[in-house]
C-alpha cells in the first residue's frame, strides 16, 4: 500500500491541518508521500520532508499551481494517483473543494470527514450532525479520503529527518478559472482550528459591542475566539469565526461557550473538545448536557469577574 497526502499551504509553510492528515495516515501502515504543488514553494517541500512518517515528497513547483486551484490541481493529482492506494487531504475548505473532483476523475467514491481509520478499507465518520458514527467500508481500488483535523493530533517535526524530494515536470494549465483575490483576516490570536483554547460567544451577548468580553477572556487565556451561527447571523462577528456544522470544527484543550444555548449544529462543531465550560443564564440550556463545568447566571456579571480573577 502507498498513501499520498495532498498538502495545503500558502507557498510559505505547511498548514497544521496537513500535519494532522499525515498523522491520520499512520494508521494505514503504508508508505506515505506528500504532494506539494505551488509556486516558489521549495521551502514547503523541505518542511514536509521533516514530518514524522513521510518517506517521500513530490514537488510540483510552477506558476500554474500558485494558488492551488482545484480545477487543475485535481487533474495533477489524478495524473500521479494511480500508483497509490489512498489519497488523503484535510477536510478544510481546500480539501472539500478539491477532493470530490479528484474522486470523480478517478471514478471512485469519496470517504468524507473521517475521524478514524480502522483499516485499509474501513473508516469511521460522523453522520446526522455528529449524533451517530458510521463505519464505512470501501472496495474502490483507490480510496479518496478527507480527514477531520480536529480528531487527530499534529504529526511531529523531526529536524534530523529529511525525506527525499522529487520534482514533478507535469504542468497542467488552468483555462477554466482565474484567481482574482484572497481576503484573509489578520489576527495576533491563534488560528481558530489549531488553538489550544477557544472562547466562543453566542446570541446571549446581545450585540457586537458585548463581544469585547469574549475577546478579553480569550486574550487572558492566550486563546482564539469563536462564535455560534446565531451570533454570526446577527452580525456580532464575521462568519470566519463560526464554530459548528456549517462552520469550523474544533477540538481544543479548553472550550468556553459564553451565551450559547447549544443548538445541535453548534455542538457538532465543538463537542470533541477536551474540557467544555458553559456560561448561560438558562439552567436547561442544551449546552450544559455536554459541559464539564457550568456557570448559571448573568454572563455580564460572571465574565468580568472571571477575567479579573485570571
Amino acid at each position: 500500500m502507498a498513501t499520498l497526502i495532498i498538502a495545503e499551504h500558502n507557498n510559505l509553510s505547511l498548514s497544521p491541518d496537513t500535519k494532522k492528515a499525515i498523522n491520520a495516515a499512520m494508521a494505514l501502515s503504508s508508505s506515505v508521500s506528500v504532494l506539494v504543488a505551488g509556486d516558489n514553494c521549495r521551502n514547503v517541500a523541505d518542511e514536509a520532508s521533516k514530518v514524522a512518517g513521510v518517506e517521500q515528497v513530490l514537488l510540483a513547483n510552477n506558476t500554474v499551481y500558485e494558488y492551488q486551484l482545484a480545477e487543475n490541481l485535481s487533474a495533477l493529482i489524478a495524473e500521479v494517483a494511480r500508483q497509490y492506494t489512498h489519497i488523503l487531504a484535510p477536510a478544510t475548505t481546500f480539501g472539500k473543494n478539491l477532493m470530490p473532483r479528484v474522486a470523480a476523475l478517478l471514478d471512485v467514491g469519496q470517504l468524507s470527514d473521517v475521524i478514524q481509520i480502522k483499516s485499509e478499507d474501513t473508516v469511521i465518520r460522523p453522520i446526522y450532525a455528529g449524533n451517530a458514527l458510521a463505519e464505512v467500508r470501501s472496495n474502490d481500488p483507490i480510496k479518496v479520503i478527507t480527514i477531520r483535523s480536529a480528531a487527530f493530533d499534529l504529526a511531529e517535526i523531526q529536524p534530523e529527518q529529511s525525506a527525499p524530494v522529487s520534482e514533478l515536470d507535469i504542468v497542467i494549465a488552468n483555462d477554466m478559472t482565474k484567481f482574482v483575490s484572497r481576503q484573509a483576516v489578520e489576527s495576533e490570536r491563534p488560528e481558530l482550528a489549531a488553538a489550544r483554547v477557544v472562547v466562543s460567544g453566542g446570541r446571549g451577548l446581545g450585540n457586537s459591542d458585548s463581544f469585547a468580553l469574549v475577546e478579553k477572556l480569550a486574550d487572558k487565556l492566550g486563546g482564539a475566539i469563536g462564535a455560534s451561527r446565531a451570533a454570526v447571523d446577527a452580525g456580532f462577528v464575521s462568519n470566519d469565526l463560526q464554530v459548528g456544522q456549517t462552520g469550523k470544527i474544533v477540538a481544543p484543550e479548553l472550550y468556553i461557550a459564553v451565551g450559547i444555548s447549544g443548538a445541535i449544529q453548534h455542538l457538532a462543531g465543538m463537542k470533541d473538545s477536551k474540557v467544555i465550560v458553559a456560561i448561560n443564564n438558562d439552567p436547561d440550556a442544551p449546552i450544559f448536557q455536554i459541559a464539564d463545568y457550568g456557570l448559571v447566571g448573568d454572563l455580564f456579571e460572571l465574565l468580568p469577574e472571571l477575567i479579573e480573577s485570571l
